[in-house]
């Protein structure tokens, strides 16, 4: 799936996104920005690579991070509702997890997690097994968060009457 098409659905559906990263450093903002006429949709995004920065500029609450740690699905899930506050944007999408080249406080290369958070209900959030260096793992992130969202915001087919 391709951040154009995200973004196509995103506008088509009149919502405004963020991003909050960790491993991918800003790889979803860019993949996003990348696509001419994205300013109307994207709201912007913070890299929040270091664990304190989940709480200060996405608004990870510290008990989530006391509690779960920084490569946590509870962690992506906060991460993705407090970067849509606080970019004042109705979708916030999130990436954290280990890229390598090693493992990261028990969890091993390649766990990671993306979470999407949409108006009105709980963050959706995906657990992933990647395998590769780490360019492939934050690549496969950026896909798997963008896969996500359009998975969530794409318009329906719209109906038609038979006869």
């Amino acid at each position: 799936m391709s951040a154009e098409a995200a973004l196509v659905a995103l506008r088509a559906r009149c919502l405004t996104a963020a991003t909050a990263e960790s491993l991918t450093g800003g790889l979803v903002g860019a993949a996003l920005t990348a696509v001419a006429g994205s300013s109307d949709v994207y709201r912007g995004g913070v890299v929040c690579y270091a664990t304190d920065l989940k709480a200060t500029l996405a608004g990870v609450p510290a008990d989530v991070l006391d509690a779960h740690g920084p490569v946590a699905p509870e962690t992506a899930a906060a991460l993705a509702h407090g970067v849509a506050r606080a970019c004042g944007a109705e979708v916030g999408l999130a990436t954290t997890g280990v890229a390598g080249p090693s493992p990261q406080d028990g969890h091993p290369v390649g766990e990671v997690y993306v979470a999407v958070a949409l108006p009105g209900r709980e963050p959706e959030v995906r657990r992933l097994h990647l395998t590769g260096d780490r360019e492939a793992i934050r690549a496969a992130s950026v896909d798997a968060v963008i896969d996500l969202l359009l998975a969530l915001v794409q318009p329906l087919p719209e109906a038609h009457p038979e006869g």
